[in-house]
C-alpha cells in the first residue's frame, strides 16, 4: 500500500449530507401523498446538553421537512408521570416517531421506560423488540450508531464477507448490534469486553476495527493492521493540555494510526454526523411504514 492509500479520512459530515439529500427527496413525497413525517422527542429536567442537542434537532428536522415537537418535563416528574406521555404518544396517530433524551432523573428506569415506546416509533431503535429483531434480520428500526457505524464502513467499499471485523465494547446500544449487522453481512466478527486478553493481538489481525469504549487513546498505531478501516465510535470530553479546555476525544490516538490505517473516522466529525443522520432516516422509514400498514 502506498503512502497516498493510508490514513484517508471518513468525513462523516459528508456522509450524513448526502443521506440528509436523499431525505428531502422522500419527505416531500410523502406530502404530496397529504402524509407528514414527525418527530416527537421527550426531555426531563434541565438538561443543557439536552437542549443544545435538541434544538440542533429541530433544525435538521427542518432542513429536510420532519416535523419536530418537544416534550419538556419537570424535574420533579416521576416514572408514571413519564410513562403516561409515552403512552398518550403511542397512541396518538399523528406522531410517527418518539425518541427520548437521556438521562432522565434519578429513580427512573431508563430501560423500563424506553421498553414503553412503540416498536413502530422507536427511532432510536432502543427497545428491547428492535434490538432483539435486529438479530432474526427482521424490518426493524436500528439502533442509530450501529447503523451509522455500518454506514460508513460501506462508504470505504471495503467487500465485507469474510473480512475480519474487531468489535471494541459490548454494549446493547453500540457493540452488540454492530456485531450482529456486521455477521449479517457474512464478515467474521470478533466481539471483545473489558475481560478479553490481549485486544491488541485480535486488533493487528482485523480487516475493520470498530471501538466504541469510551477510552481516549485506547487504540494506537501499533495495534493497527496496514490499511485496515478503524471507526471510531468513542466519545469523551477530556481536558487539553495546551488550551486548558475540554475537548472530545475519540478511542483512537488519531495521529499514530491515521499513519497506518486505510480509513479513519475522526472525532469529532465523523461517527456523530451520520448517528444524526440515521435518526432523521430512521424517522421517515417509521412514517413510510406506518402509511404502508393502514393502506
Amino acid at each position: 500500500m502506498s503512502v497516498s492509500e493510508t490514513g484517508r479520512i471518513l468525513d462523516g459530515r459528508a456522509v450524513a449530507a448526502k443521506v440528509m439529500e436523499s431525505l428531502v427527496q422522500r419527505t416531500a413525497a410523502l406530502r404530496d401523498t397529504g402524509h407528514q413525517a414527525s418527530l416527537d422527542a421527550l426531555i426531563v429536567g434541565a438538561n443543557q446538553s439536552g437542549s443544545v442537542y435538541a434544538a440542533n434537532q429541530a433544525k435538521m428536522c427542518a432542513e429536510v421537512g420532519i416535523e419536530y415537537r418537544l416534550h419538556e418535563l419537570p424535574e420533579a416528574s416521576t416514572q408514571e408521570d413519564i410513562l403516561a406521555l409515552i403512552d398518550r404518544l403511542n397512541a396518538d396517530d399523528q406522531v410517527t416517531a418518539i425518541m427520548l433524551h437521556l438521562p432522565l432523573p434519578q429513580g427512573v428506569g431508563t430501560e423500563l421506560v424506553q421498553s414503553r415506546i412503540d416498536v413502530s416509533k422507536d427511532v432510536e431503535g432502543v427497545n428491547p423488540a428492535n434490538i432483539g429483531n435486529v438479530l432474526y434480520g427482521r424490518r426493524s428500526l436500528v439502533p442509530c450508531t450501529a447503523l451509522a457505524t455500518m454506514t460508513l464502513i460501506e462508504s470505504t467499499g471495503i467487500d465485507l464477507p469474510g473480512k475480519l471485523v474487531v468489535c471494541i465494547g459490548a454494549s446493547n446500544i453500540v457493540g452488540k448490534p454492530v456485531a450482529v449487522l456486521l455477521m449479517r453481512a457474512e464478515a467474521t466478527v470478533v466481539s471483545t469486553n473489558i475481560h478479553t486478553p490481549d485486544i491488541a493481538a485480535h486488533c493487528r489481525q482485523a480487516d475493520v476495527i470498530v471501538s466504541a469504549v469510551g477510552k481516549p487513546g485506547l487504540i494506537h498505531g501499533d495495534m493497527v493492521r496496514p490499511g485496515a478501516v478503524v471507526i471510531d465510535v468513542g466519545i469523551t470530553r477530556v481536558m487539553d493540555s495546551e488550551t486548558g479546555r475540554k475537548r472530545t476525544a475519540g478511542d483512537v490516538d488519531f495521529e499514530s494510526v491515521q499513519t497506518v490505517a486505510g480509513w479513519l473516522t475522526p472525532v469529532p466529525g465523523g461517527v456523530g454526523p451520520v448517528t444524526v443522520a440515521m435518526l432523521l432516516r430512521n424517522t421517515v422509514d417509521a412514517a413510510e411504514r406506518r402509511i404502508s400498514s393502514t393502506r
